[in-house]
């Protein structure tokens, strides 16, 4: 964290309100989830204070008003990457170890190829090396920008980039490396998600706990977001398994939704498994070797990006999409 002489008493008022106890206790409003946070990042608070107020979030869990609020802090102190003129907010923040093949890149970049363009940005942790989703970017051609005019050039000449969290928000990134040391995740990680840096009029979110889906939901309709498709993903990526009818939570022209999408394959495998020690990314992309299932995993969550940037009227639909741009890729 900063290190700027902190006011040993700043987060006091608000760990007050959430501590209080039964009965008593109460969320942050956004106002006041939004000057708890921009203390943080500025590094005016103690850190006993930050664990204090992380944790106590965390027990209670963050309300819609709560994440929204700390969405404000981190984008006021990210303002340079705003208005990079990305149309699809793909964030890529999942720390689990039984994470696979990063399948969804190869989707985010058939996204691209349709003529959207897609900002990724995140930060992993916790996983095996054919997890590794900044390995796989050279291999696949996606560009990572380490400041907004190479994530601008990028995405104008590939229409895709992806930029990593610690160059676009450091203050924030501090923040999420607390987990190393209190053991537990923060709303960090869905502030991070909701972040949405480059405005872009649409974003696709991964989850690991279902429950996630509704908060992201509704804290993007406080925002005021256009569209958003969350959905419980692989890991916690916006990656989904074609083998099983998957839900799609979501904001809609300030309306929140629930959408039921059909299995592409009669497949159990793991979704965590698909394209582990197979094929590489890269020969999938070229077609130097296949692999239905994970294919239909590309194809899957390619669809739903679609169908959520209003190219195709269904879910189904965008499926259809998606596998016609799958095929004429190479």
């Amino acid at each position: 964290m900063p290190q700027t002489s902190p006011d040993t008493r700043a987060l006091a008022p608000y760990v007050r309100i959430l501590g209080r106890g039964p009965g008593r206790t109460r969320a942050l409003t956004r106002d006041e989830a939004r000057e708890a946070m921009t203390l943080v990042l500025g590094g005016k608070a103690a850190p006993e204070a930050v664990g204090a107020l992380l944790m106590l979030m965390r027990f209670r869990g963050e309300s819609a008003a709560e994440v929204a609020g700390c969405v404000d802090a981190v984008r006021a102190d990210a303002a340079g990457w705003q208005m990079l003129g990305a149309d699809l907010d793909w964030p890529s923040y999942a720390a689990g170890r039984s994470r696979g093949a990063p399948l969804f890149l190869l989707a985010a970049r058939l996204v691209a190829g349709a003529g959207h363009k897609v900002l990724l940005h995140g930060w992993n942790s916790h996983q095996s090396p054919v997890a590794d989703v900044r390995q796989a970017l050279p291999t696949l051609g996606i560009a990572q920008a380490t400041t907004p005019e190479a994530a601008r050039a990028a995405l104008e000449a590939d229409s895709i980039a992806y930029v990593p969290i610690e160059v676009m928000a450091p203050r924030a990134y501090d923040v999420l490396r607390l987990r190393d040391v209190l053991g537990l995740r923060s709303c960090i990680n869905t502030v991070l998600r909701m972040l949405n840096p480059g405005d872009a009029p649409v974003a696709v979110q991964g989850v690991f706990h279902p429950p996630y889906r509704d908060l992201q939901a509704e804290a993007g309709r406080l925002l005021g977001r256009g569209r958003i498709s969350v959905i419980k993903g692989g890991g916690g990526e916006f990656e989904r398994h074609p083998g099983k009818t998957v839900q799609v939570f979501g904001l809609a022209d300030g309306a929140v939704f629930e959408q039921p999408t059909a299995a592409l394959v009669d497949e159990a495998r793991r979704l965590h498994e698909a394209g582990e020690e197979r094929a590489s990314l890269a020969d999938l992309w070229t077609g130097a070797a296949r692999d239905p299932f994970a294919e239909a995993v590309v194809i899957g969550t390619a669809g739903l990006a679609l169908w959520s940037l209003g190219r195709a009227d269904t879910p189904e639909a965008g499926d259809a999409l998606a596998r016609d741009l799958w095929e004429a890729r190479v």
